[in-house]
Parts: structure tokens; C-alpha cells; sequence
């Protein structure tokens, strides 16, 4: 064979294989295409189902539960109506007593209690011993009335929160029946740090079952029921907190968010929730605390109250000796920020789609934003946030090797799932069922240190840094708080992952604040969150207090005067 022939030959046997190559890499993109149209197929057909199947969901709820169920009674004393700041500020001034608050709203809290099953331990006799305590000390003239704002800002002011947070004295069951009967030593950083600043604590409220869950329902307690319809769900975990501010109750409140739980129950009762940036809010004296630090940057314990001046106050009081990096002394210029807004998740697998009521509102807010205030807002679809309960379910993830069963198990012990769920078909467990199939739920994701563990916590670093820049130091993203309005009692189980609406800013560890918005038509409470930077907090709150100025914030129940 001659060299030109070789050469010939070669060449000819190279372009085969090239040929075989490319034949063959077509093939794959060919097959890949298929792949991909195939399961974009299959993700529309699971979509329309889901659609049905919550929709049929929903028509057998409303006819178990009929149209409308009982709503609060009437508010027929005035001091129901005013702000913390505003209760403060009256008894400093002596226009008001601490006693007299005091009884206004333990006597609304028994009014309403046996309706709404919101509040399940008080303390009234010794709040009332410290209200007196409080009246004589303003008496006394010790202090000027400038030096009591200054020192105890909320001198006098009752104040309740959930039944994870620790109240000396007062359960601290977190719905659990294992601790049904235990009672805290000590108060948890943030109640310390609200009674350093004058506040009485009174009343504690119910929550879900290890605060793991969206609706307020466990064993110990029982059920919690919405103030504006009795057959519609108070949200979790701090579901009790938002009801019995809705119902004027209390005046405001503390609760704590891991995937939600401030922001969920505030919007399904119509108040305002922050939950602050991470790491900024001491979670100690919660029960149960995360494993781990990164866990602990998720979970917040923030205020929850009735009227939008409260929330930055309160705020600053709970942030202790890290108030500072929040800087809220800091004048902010609504006019002067740069807004986004996002209608939907784009799509979420088995998320319910965004309730028209609420896109309206999304509306609303950006037509005052651009036609009073004068300020662009640009609309935004961040992808990733279709997979919002996927980066949850994984960040959520230690090394310790413990998960939501051994929370069950009183984080003493892991326990037997399959066996409870057994038990709790012939009635002999004392978990809820809703607990239970939390716990198989967790089990089925992504394991810690896994490929995909790891993609997904690649992918919430990526989505954490695009919303960053996006967001810069004056931005703000309004964002749904959750898709639907409040559902029937149980109607959640067959929803289970809407809670991804809130989830999503845990993991990414940004401030955010559920803004109520009034009454949709269905007669429950609309709202919106509002998400900044880090450390970004105050820019939430002056947004809040605007828009409780546009749109009235908390709806109060019926006023008999």
C-alpha cells in the first residue's frame, strides 16, 4: 500500500467513525428530546391532576364544611384596638393603667377562647400582680416618662406567644403528648429580653404537633380554628399567636418561622409576622432547637402583632446586642427603593396554583406603588424557585443523623413510625397523623451528603447570590406568602408542600414580612410578603407601614362601642 493509499484508507476509516459519532450523538439528542418531551408530557399531566384532584379536594371540604362557618364576637371595649406602642405609651402617661389593659384583654381572651381554641396556658394572676407592680413603679416617679420609653418601652403591655417558646412557669409543650405536663424553668432569650422592656406575658397559644406543620393541631391541645371562619384553618406552627391577635386577644406577640410558621399564620389571620435575618434573633429556650448551625440560621423567632408601628420596636428589643447590625434607627425613604414582584413560583410540582384574589392584591400594590408613590417596579421570574420545597427539604439536612421522628420522640429517641401510624389507625397513637406522614416524608428526600444534597445546596447558594444582586441594599421582592387563602381544617394534607411559599427565604436566610391586605371573597384575610437583603429588616418594615396605610392591615372583628 502506498503512502497516499495509507492516508486514503486511514482517512476513510476516520470518517466512518466520525460518521458513526455524529449518527450516534444525534441519536442521543434525538433520544434526549424524546426524554425530555416525554417527562415535560408527564409533568403537565401530573400538573392537571393535581389541579383536579385539589379541586375535587376542595368541593367535598366546603360541603363537609358547609359556606361559612362562626366568626369572633364583637370587640365592645376600645383599649382591644390600640397598637402596643399606643398601650405603652397611655400608661406611661397615666391616661391608662397596666391593670386596666390587662383585664381588657384577659377578658377578651376568655371570651373567645372557647370558640377559637387559641390560647392553651395563662398566667392572669401573676400578670396581674406584675401590672400592678408596673402602675406603682410609673406612680413612684422614679423614672421621667422619657426614661421609661427609653429603658421599658413596653412597660405594662401584656404579651403572649407560642407554645414552643419558653415562658417561666408556663408549659412548654410544642404539642408534643410527651410533654404535655412540662412546664419551663426559664424564660427563652427573646420573652426575657420583651419583660427587661416592661412586658407582662399572659397567655400562651397553640401550635402544630413539634411546630412541623402548617395547621395548629396536636394531641395536647387539640384544634385551633380561624377567627374569621371557624372551618378554616389557623396555619402552623404559630397558629394560636396569629389567631388570638386577629380576635384582639392580645396585643402582640412572639413567634418563631423554620418554614414559615410567623408568616403562614399571619397571613391566614390577617396581622403583620417578620421573620428576621438569620442569626440575628437568639433561638434559645425553644423547644425543639435545631441540630445544627445551619439549621439555626433558618429558624427565627420574630413579632408578630396587629398594627405595622409595632413591628420594628419589638424588633429591636428581641435582637439584643445584635440590634445594631439591622440599623432601624435608620431613616428609609420608601419612594427611594427599588421594588420587584413575582406572581407565582413558576410552577412548583404538586404546589397549588396562586388564588386569583391574591394576584389581584400583587396588582394593587403595584398599580399605588407606581401611581402614588411614583416608583418603578419591575416584575421578575426567578426559576429556581419552582424547586422551593426541594432546597428546603435538603438544606434541612445534618450530619447528626437525627430527623423529624426523633424530634417526635421528644429528641430523646427515634421513634417506630410505621408502628405509630399503625397504632393511630386504632386510635392508640398520640401523635397526629399529619406528624406522622411528616416524618415518612422527611425520610424519602435527599440524604445528607448525597449527589443530590449537594446539587441542591449548590442550587440555593446560586439562587441566594441572584437574589442578592438583585436586591442590592434598597431592594425589595413582594412575593405571595402562600398560594391559596386559608383552607378548610385538613384540607392541607392534600397541599402539603404550599408551605414552599415561605419555606424558599428560610433556607436562604433573608428577611421577610407577611403584609395583610384585608378580606378576599371568600371573607378570609389576603397578604403579601415582603423580602429584602440581609440584614436588610427595616426596609421590610417601612414597606409594611406604607402599605397598612393604603390598604387598612390587620381587619378588625366587629366593633360594638
Amino acid at each position: 500500500m502506498t503512502e497516499t493509499n495509507a492516508f486514503t484508507s486511514n482517512h476513510e476509516r476516520s470518517s466512518k467513525k466520525s460518521s458513526r459519532r455524529s449518527s450516534s450523538s444525534r441519536s442521543k439528542r434525538s433520544s434526549s428530546k424524546r426524554k425530555g418531551s416525554g417527562s415535560s408530557f408527564l409533568r403537565i399531566v401530573e400538573s392537571l391532576f393535581f389541579r383536579f384532584y385539589t379541586m375535587v379536594a376542595r368541593l367535598i371540604f366546603k360541603f363537609i364544611y358547609g359556606e361559612k362557618g362562626q366568626s369572633m364576637p364583637a370587640i365592645t371595649d376600645p383599649i382591644l384596638l390600640e397598637s402596643a406602642t399606643s398601650l405603652a405609651s397611655k400608661i406611661r402617661k397615666q391616661e391608662l393603667t397596666s391593670v386596666q389593659v390587662l383585664e381588657a384583654f384577659i377578658r377578651r381572651a376568655k371570651e373567645v377562647n372557647p370558640l377559637l381554641n387559641c390560647m392553651v396556658d395563662e398566667r392572669f394572676d401573676d400578670a396581674m400582680k406584675e401590672a400592678k407592680e408596673a402602675d406603682e413603679l410609673i406612680k413612684s416617679g422614679q423614672y421621667t416618662e422619657e426614661e421609661l420609653a427609653k429603658q421599658k418601652p413596653f412597660l405594662g403591655v401584656p404579651i403572649s406567644t407560642k407554645d414552643c417558646i419558653a415562658v417561666k412557669g408556663m408549659l412548654h409543650t410544642s404539642g408534643l403528648y410527651e410533654r404535655r405536663n412540662h412546664r419551663a424553668s426559664e424564660d427563652a432569650d427573646a420573652m426575657a429580653l420583651m419583660r427587661k422592656a416592661g412586658a407582662i406575658p399572659f397567655a400562651l397559644t397553640n401550635v402544630s404537633e413539634v411546630c412541623m406543620w402548617w395547621e395548629s393541631n396536636n394531641t395536647v391541645h387539640g384544634r385551633s380554628r380561624n377567627p374569621y371562619d371557624t372551618n378554616r384553618i389557623v396555619g402552623g406552627s404559630s397558629g394560636g399567636e396569629g389567631c388570638i391577635q386577629a380576635a384582639a386577644a392580645s396585643p402582640f406577640g412572639l413567634g418563631s418561622d423554620i418554614g414559615g410558621s410567623i408568616r403562614m399564620p399571619s397571613f391566614f389571620n390577617g396581622i403583620f409576622g417578620h421573620k428576621p435575618s438569620k442569626f440575628i434573633v437568639s433561638n434559645m429556650g425553644q423547644f425543639p432547637l435545631p441540630n445544627c448551625e445551619e439549621q439555626h440560621s433558618f429558624l427565627g423567632i420574630g413579632p408578630m402583632v396587629r398594627h405595622a408601628e409595632d413591628l420594628k420596636p419589638m424588633l429591636k428589643i428581641i435582637a439584643g446586642e445584635k440590634a445594631s447590625q439591622l440599623k432601624l434607627d435608620e431613616p428609609v425613604d420608601v419612594q427611594k427603593l427599588k421594588f420587584f414582584y413575582q406572581e407565582t413560583d413558576g410552577g412548583g410540582r404538586l404546589v397549588s396554583p396562586v388564588d386569583s384574589d391574591l394576584i389581584d392584591a400583587i396588582h394593587r400594590i403595584v398599580d399605588h406603588l407606581q401611581t402614588k408613590l411614583k416608583v418603578p417596579v419591575e416584575q421578575v421570574q426567578l426559576p429556581a424557585f419552582r424547586q422551593s420545597a426541594s432546597l428546603w427539604f435538603a438544606n434541612m439536612k445534618d450530619d447528626t443523623g437525627h430527623a423529624f421522628d426523633y424530634q417526635l420522640g421528644n429528641c430523646k429517641r427515634t421513634i417506630n413510625t410505621k408502628l405509630e401510624l399503625v397504632k393511630w389507625i386504632f386510635g392508640a397513637s398520640k401523635h397526629t397523623l399529619i406528624a406522622l406522614l411528616t416524618a415518612l416524608l422527611d425520610k424519602s428526600q435527599p440524604q445528607h451528603g448525597s449527589s443530590k444534597y449537594h446539587y441542591l445546596v449548590k442550587k440555593r447558594n446560586d439562587l441566594r447570590d441572584e437574589m442578592q444582586q438583585l436586591l442590592g441594599d434598597n431592594g425589595v421582592l413582594i412575593y405571595p406568602t402562600h398560594p391559596t387563602v386559608a383552607p378548610y381544617h385538613n384540607e392541607p394534607i392534600i397541599r402539603p408542600i404550599n408551605f414552599s411559599y415561605t419555606g424558599i427565604v428560610n433556607v436562604l436566610g433573608f428577611p421577610a414580612t407577611n403584609i395583610p391586605l384585608g378580606l378576599g371573597s371568600e371573607g378570609v384575610p389576603l397578604g403579601v410578603q415582603v423580602i429584602a437583603n440581609f440584614n436588610q429588616d427595616r426596609l421590610c418594615l417601612a414597606v409594611a407601614e406604607e402599605l397598612e396605610k393604603a390598604f387598612g392591615g390587620w381587619k378588625r372583628p366587629e366593633v360594638r362601642i
